[in-house]
């Protein structure tokens, strides 16, 4: 039975741990690394898996997740390297990292395959895109898309494009929340309560969300369709159309690549 550790267990790593125990893997297969003890016995009560520390970890584990913040890469490395089992894969869920700076940091050869998830894996609709590093094969890829596919779904993608997919769908969900926080400020800008605003504008967004997800049609289409001629909608999108909210987005999206871009390079030049 492969082992698995998962590396931090924020909500990211608790997400995880929780969608491969609901996708049917054994609790005794897994093992989690949490820097403070207090929610470490918390998470061990609550799905049964044990929790250790960073070289116990690399010594047991076959698949060695790291689902720490990017600024704790470092020390992270550093006590999992003399430990390290030969052929462990190691899966980066960290944003920016490439899968360059763990080669250089572990044993030469370590498989890594580098993974932009997002925060719906905490409800089991994550989107995850997946790179291979340089010794990473078609067996480690697809091991990845198993492990990921009990927590949404899966892309495999260039490393070149990682960065892009972190501003694109890593950090998308807080585009979605930002929009509906807006709209529900418009609705109580027009007399309608917060919370019914929050009702009818989140609905919304669940129904649109399936109706791009389960109709095949493109978002103009479906656009267009609630669009009538010199209707309400028309005119809501010009305003939009005005005050530049498409190139709000495209700049937005350009900044958070960019971010991407710095963050690696940062951590690569320690």
């Amino acid at each position: 039975m492969t082992t698995i550790a998962v590396l931090g267990a924020g909500k990211i790593g608790e997400a995880l741990l929780s969608g491969l125990l609901d996708g049917g893997r054994d609790a005794a297969s897994l093992l989690f690394t949490e820097k403070h003890p207090g929610r470490g016995a918390e998470l061990s009560a609550r799905y049964g898996v044990e929790a250790v520390s960073v070289p116990d970890a690399a010594a047991r584990a076959d698949v060695l997740v790291v689902a720490v913040k990017p600024q704790d890469i470092e020390p992270l490395l550093a006590d999992l390297a003399p430990s390290l089992k030969p052929d462990t894969l190691v899966v980066s869920l960290c944003a920016g990292l490439p899968t360059s700076l763990y080669e250089s940091r572990l044993p030469a050869g370590t498989p890594v395959v580098r993974v932009m998830p997002n925060t719906p894996m905490l409800v089991g609709k994550a989107m995850s895109a997946i790179s291979p590093g340089a010794h990473a094969a078609e067996e480690h890829l697809a091991l990845v898309e198993d492990l990921l596919s009990t927590v949404g779904e899966v892309a495999r993608v260039p490393e070149s494009q990682q960065d892009a997919v972190t501003a694109l769908s890593g950090s998308g969900p807080a585009y979605f929340f930002y929009l509906v926080e807006a709209m529900i400020d418009a609705g109580i800008l027009l007399g309608i309560p917060r919370d019914l605003a929050g009702r009818l504008i989140i609905q919304s967004a669940v129904g649109a969300a399936a109706m791009l997800d389960e109709g095949g049609q493109h978002p103009v289409i479906l656009r267009e369709a609630v669009t009538s001629p010199a209707g309400t909608t028309i005119m809501a999108i010009r305003e939009l159309e005005k005050h530049g909210v498409r190139a709000a987005l495209l700049a937005a999206i350009e900044a958070a690549r960019d971010r991407s871009v710095e963050l690696g390079k940062a951590t690569e030049d320690r």
